[in-house]
Parts: structure tokens; C-alpha cells; sequence
């Protein structure tokens, strides 16, 4: 039962932080889709993009929109490449390499 003079329905307050939480939601969807850098599980110190020691907000920022990682895995060697984006087919910015040793049952 609804309280009286209250409109049917719900609040703009709840519609806008239900529109929100959707978008945030696609723009996960379409930045692991993307292949963008933060989906890679990448941490914050491994984001200078410039090589400079430093890693700058804007550094940070670029990983949300505009560098990506392609993920590639040879024997025990697992390498993440990063790029920019549109230029994935140019030179590399960074490449990272990881060699895992299991031991065989």
C-alpha cells in the first residue's frame, strides 16, 4: 500500500542509481570484451605506460580506456603484451612474462 500523496512507483533517486549500476556493468562487460588493461588483474605500480619510474594518475586512467593486453601462453611461459589502443598490431609498449614450474604428479 502506498503512502498518500506519494506517486506510484519508483524514486528518481533509486532509477538513477539503478540507470548507474547498469552501466557500470556494461562497461565491464565491454572493457574484459576489449581486452582493456585494469580486466588483466594488472596492479596499479605495473601501470607506467611512458617508462618513466612513475606511474601518474593519468597513467592509471589510460589503463580504463586506452591501452590492452593480449594474453599469450607457450609451454610453462604465460606472456601479457600491452598496447595501445587501435595500435595492436604496432610495437608493444611492455611485455610481461611469467614461466610457472608445476610439479608433475
Amino acid at each position: 500500500m502506498q503512502p498518500a500523496g506519494r506517486p506510484p512507483g519508483l524514486p528518481l533517486r533509486r532509477k538513477l542509481l539503478f540507470g548507474a549500476l547498469a552501466l557500470l556493468v556494461l562497461y565491464s562487460g565491454y572493457a574484459w570484451y576489449a581486452g582493456l588493461a585494469f580486466t588483466a588483474g594488472i596492479e596499479t605500480q605495473d601501470m607506467d605506460w611512458n617508462g618513466d619510474g612513475r606511474v601518474s594518475t593519468q597513467e592509471t586512467l589510460q589503463s580504463w580506456y586506452a591501452v590492452t593486453v593480449r594474453t599469450t601462453q607457450e609451454g610453462a611461459r604465460r606472456c601479457q603484451s600491452f598496447h595501445w589502443r587501435g595500435q595492436e598490431d604496432g610495437e608493444p609498449i611492455r611485455v610481461d612474462c611469467t614461466t610457472s614450474f608445476e610439479k608433475a604428479d
